[in-house]
C-alpha cells in the first residue's frame, strides 16, 4: 500500500527542517581569554535524524509522530579521521538512557551530520543500565580506544532505593569505528570510577591510565582528584596503585570534584591536560573547564598548573537539564595548530570552542598558580599592575 500524498508531504517536511539544523552555518562569537566560542552548538536533538525518531510507514503511524524521541545531546569524544572531524556523541533518549553515535564534519564547527546508525557497543552484563561519556583515544599500539562510564544498579541498595547507582570504567576498541570489540572493565583499587582516560602513549612499555577514584556514585568521599595508573595487559586492565595527579582543593574551582576530559594532547613542552572543576554554589553544582600541563617522560608528575578556569557557562550555556555546567571530554588539534575544544552545555547540548595550540601553552606555562589565599592572590595581582606600570613608563606611554 502506497503510501498518501500528504504524508509523503508531511515526511519530506520533517526531513527538510532537518536538513537546516545539519546545514547552519557557524560563525565566531565571543572570545572569552584564549577561547573563541561559535554561536551555534554544533550539536542539539535537532542533529538526530528523523529516521532515528519517527516510524515512517503510514499504517503503523498514520499521525507521524515521534516513536522514539531525543531528549539531548552532549558530551562527546573526538579525533580526526582523514579530512574529517569526528564526534562519539552522548545520545540521551526521552527515556533517559544514553548511547553513543558518531557525527561528522569537515569544516569541525558546523556541518555536523550523523551516520546512518548509532553505535553498537557490546555490554558485558544484563546489569549494565547505561553508557555515556565516551573518550576517543588513538594509542599507540595501532588501536582506537573507547572509555566510557557504565553505570548499574547498585545490588546492596536497601530495598525500596531505586537511585542507588555503581559506576565503573568500560573500555572497548576499534580499528574502523564501526565495530566495536569490548574488553574487560577497568579494574582498581577505588570502589566507582568514572571519567577514565587512557594515556595515548605507552609508559615504560605499559598501559596508563587517568582516573577519578571516588568512594560513592556521586560523591568522591575519601578519594578525590585526578590519579594514575599502569597496567601491562588492557584486555584484562588491573591497576594496583593510584597515584594522586591533580588533587581537588578548598575554595577553588574543583573543590567538590574534578576529573580529567580527554587524552591529554603531546606538545614540546609536556603534556596538555583539559579537566573539569566543581564547586558548590548556593544554586548547586558549578562546573568549570581548567587546563595543566605533566611531565613527557613521567605524565603523573604536574609541571604547570595555572589558576583558575579556562571556560566557564556563560549566557544560554547555564541553562538546561543539569544547569549552570561545562563538560568536556573531546577535542582535537589540527594540522595548522588549531585546538578545537568540544564541550557540553549543562547536559543538554554540544557547543565547539577553538585557540591556537601556541596559546594554550603560552596559558598554562605562564599563568600564575592559585596563591591559595585572599592575600596571596592580592599581591599576584600587584606583582602584575606594578609590572605593568614600569613598562608603560620605559615605553612611554605613561
Amino acid at each position: 500500500m502506497r503510501p498518501s500524498m500528504k504524508y509523503c508531504e508531511k515526511v519530506r517536511a520533517l526531513e527538510a527542517s532537518y536538513r537546516c539544523v545539519i546545514e547552519r552555518k557557524n560563525r565566531p562569537s565571543r572570545k572569552e581569554g584564549i577561547c573563541r566560542r561559535y554561536l551555534h552548538p554544533v550539536l542539539t536533538a535537532g542533529h538526530i535524524p528523523p529516521a532515528w525518531r519517527y516510524e515512517f510507514d503510514e499504517r503503523r503511524n498514520p499521525l507521524l509522530l515521534e516513536r522514539l524521541m531525543v531528549n539531548s545531546v552532549f558530551n562527546a569524544g573526538a579525533m580526526k579521521w582523514g579530512e574529517l572531524f569526528l564526534l562519539a556523541a552522548r545520545v540521551e533518549g526521552a527515556d533517559r538512557k544514553s548511547f553513543f553515535a558518531i557525527a561528522q564534519s569537515r569544516s569541525g564547527i558546523d556541518g555536523f551530520e550523523f551516520r546512518d546508525r548509532p553505535v553498537v557497543m557490546p555490554e558485558l552484563e544484563e546489569t549494565e543500565t547505561n553508557h555515556y561519556d565516551l573518550r576517543l583515544v588513538p594509542h599507540e599500539d595501532g588501536w582506537i580506544y573507547g572509555l566510557f562510564c557504565v553505570e548499574s544498579k547498585a545490588p546492596t541498595a536497601p530495598k525500596g532505593d531505586t537511585s542507588a547507582a555503581i559506576a565503573q570504567a568500560g573500555i572497548a576498541r576499534t580499528k574502523d569505528l564501526k565495530h566495536w570489540e569490548r574488553l574487560a572493565n577497568l579494574k582498581t583499587p577505588s570502589p566507582q570510577q568514572r571519567n577514565v582516560v587512557l594515556h595515548p602513549e605507552f609508559v615504560n612499555g605499559k598501559y596508563g591510565f587517568y582516573t577519578r577514584p571516588q568512594d560513592g556514585f556521586v560523591e568522591t568521599g575519601s578519594g578525590g582528584g585526578i590519579a594514575w595508573g599502569v597496567c601491562e595487559n588492557i584486555e584484562q586492565a588491573v591497576l594496583t596503585e593510584e597515584i594522586l595527579v591533580d588533587e581537588k582543593r578548598y575554595h577553588t574551582i574543583k573543590e567538590a570534584k574534578n576529573g580529567l576530559g580527554p587524552a591529554p594532547l603531546k606538545t614540546a613542552y609536556g603534556w596538555l591536560h583539559l579537566a573539569h572543576g566543581v564547586r558548590q554554589t548556593a544554586a548547586g553544582l558549578r562546573y568549570v573547564l581548567y587546563v595543566f600541563m605533566t611531565d613527557l617522560e613521567q605524565p603523573w608528575k604536574v609541571t604547570f598548573r595555572p589558576g583558575g578556569y579556562l571556560l566557564a557557562p556563560r549566557g544560554p550555556e547555564r541553562v538546561g537539564d543539569v544547569s549552570n555546567v561545562v563538560f568536556s571530554n573531546g577535542w582535537i588539534l589540527d594540522e595548522d595548530g588549531t585546538v578545537y575544544l568540544y564541550y557540553g552545555s549543562s547536559d543538554t547540548r554540544l557547543h565547539a570552542a577553538s585557540c591556537s595550540l601556541e596559546a594554550l601553552v603560552d596559558y598554562v606555562m605562564h599563568t600564575p598558580e592559585d596563591g591559595g589565599r585572599t592575600s596571596v592572590c592580592v599581591r599576584q595581582r600587584l606583582d602584575l599592575i606594578e609590572r605593568n606600570q614600569r613598562w608603560l613608563e620605559e615605553a612611554g606611554l605613561a
